[in-house]
């Protein structure tokens, strides 16, 4: 095994170990990890990326339910408009858009170099997201409704962001939930993972039909990534994750502009 391939499995446990110890956000490491240690093409990285974060929300999804903090109801009319659009991106958009998309004097802009550009911005996003105190305290009172126009455009935003840089998205479910659907914020963290879990595996079902998968990697490295998982939560038992989450916020930052420092650095 090369050095950077064995330094891309750490970095599959450590995305799971960061799902497992703060509930979120590791998975915006799968993309980076995939390209830069084990050098695969970007487009590919984004559809592996879907079917890591897919089991990852999903594993985190069964704790969940057997704590009944999952709304389903919610979760399926917000993952109607979300699915439909990742499905729709990975499908179509995706591989419709040319490998070579236009040329500004000496410059070639690329379709991977237009992936990995978007990617660092939802990452700088994310990274704020992060940083940024959330009161988690909060609680709605009231019934659960449903802004139905709202929740349809912000699926579709959702699943269409999804699709471009396999990234789960919770960053953007989350306040959605709270915001449109009135859900008290441990049910709407705990049925953004659901979500996620549902419109990330249906946008790699578009993969499938367009991509050739290599399946036995792809299960290793996420059987790796449910470890970190399982080991993120035993650490929770002694170390408050929420403490950790600003601090990799600001690693999510730094991430985002080493990417955009790299792809920059390659059209110069």
């Amino acid at each position: 095994m090369e050095i950077t391939q064995f330094f891309g499995y750490i970095g599959a446990l450590i995305i799971g170990l960061v799902l497992g110890l703060i509930g979120g956000g590791g998975s915006i490491l799968t993309v980076p990890v995939l390209v830069y240690l084990f050098y695969l093409n970007p487009v590919l990285a984004t559809a592996y990326s879907l079917f890591v974060v897919g089991i990852s929300a999903m594993v985190g999804t069964f704790r969940n339910m057997s704590k009944q903090l999952v709304d389903f109801r919610t979760a399926i009319v917000f993952a109607i408009p979300a699915f439909i659009a990742v499905y729709t991106t990975r499908k179509f958009i995706v591989p419709a858009i040319p490998d070579e998309i236009f040329t500004v004097g000496t410059f070639t802009i690329t379709k991977n170099f237009s992936v990995m550009v978007f990617f660092a911005l939802i990452m700088l996003i994310a990274a704020v997201s992060m940083i940024k105190k959330r009161n988690d305290t909060h609680e709605n009172k009231g019934p659960v409704t449903y802004n139905y126009p709202f929740i349809i455009v912000e699926g579709l935003v959702v699943g269409l962001v999804t699709g471009i840089v396999g990234a789960g998205g919770g960053f953007l479910i989350i306040p959605a939930l709270v915001l449109f659907a009135k859900l008290p914020m441990k049910r709407a963290v705990a049925t953004s993972l659901l979500i996620i879990s549902i419109k990330s595996l249906i946008g790699f079902i578009g993969d499938v039909e367009n991509l050739e998968i290599d399946w036995p990697f792809l299960i290793k490295f996420t059987l790796v990534s449910v470890v970190g998982i399982y080991i993120g939560v035993w650490l929770n038992k002694f170390i408050d994750g929420k403490k950790l989450k600003k601090g990799f916020g600001w690693f999510v930052l730094g991430m985002a502009i080493y990417i955009l420092y790299k792809e920059f650095s390659v059209i110069m």
